[in-house]
């Protein structure tokens, strides 16, 4: 071996070139998938915590049972002290679930746009003689 060929490092064929590339594709292709969902669920979980009715339970009116406690965007000001208790519907823990949500929208986003292009760039040289 010649100091240019090390330098180099092994050779490649162009087979097998194109081929770590499919699985680097599907590889961030996958993580994007996987962000995604995370994303989903973060933004879930939020709209849970500020719209569903919590704590005990009492007859809104016969025959029907609901939380006592509304949701922080449904609720009156000031509300119970019974409906203080929750610390996740407090706005200081909903702020940072919405910047959790905010920072797996954009990373899922960005994984996402990465994979797509990717993917075009791995067809568009396979594609060349």
């Amino acid at each position: 071996m010649t100091a240019q060929e090390t330098s180099r490092g092994p050779s490649v064929t162009q087979g097998e070139s194109t081929e770590v590339r499919h699985k680097e594709v599907a590889r961030i292709d996958k993580w994007s998938i996987a962000w995604l969902l995370l994303t989903l669920a973060l933004w879930g979980l939020l709209a849970f915590l500020l719209l569903a009715s919590y704590g005990p339970e009492v007859e809104a009116y016969p025959g029907v049972k609901e939380g006592m406690c509304k949701g922080p965007l449904l609720a009156r000001f000031p509300r119970p002290d019974d409906c203080l208790g929750d610390q996740w519907r407090q706005w200081p823990a909903l702020l940072g679930v919405t910047a959790l949500a905010v920072i797996s929208t954009v990373v899922a986003a960005a994984t996402t746009v990465y994979a797509k292009v990717l993917s075009r760039l791995t067809h568009q040289t396979q594609a060349r003689p």
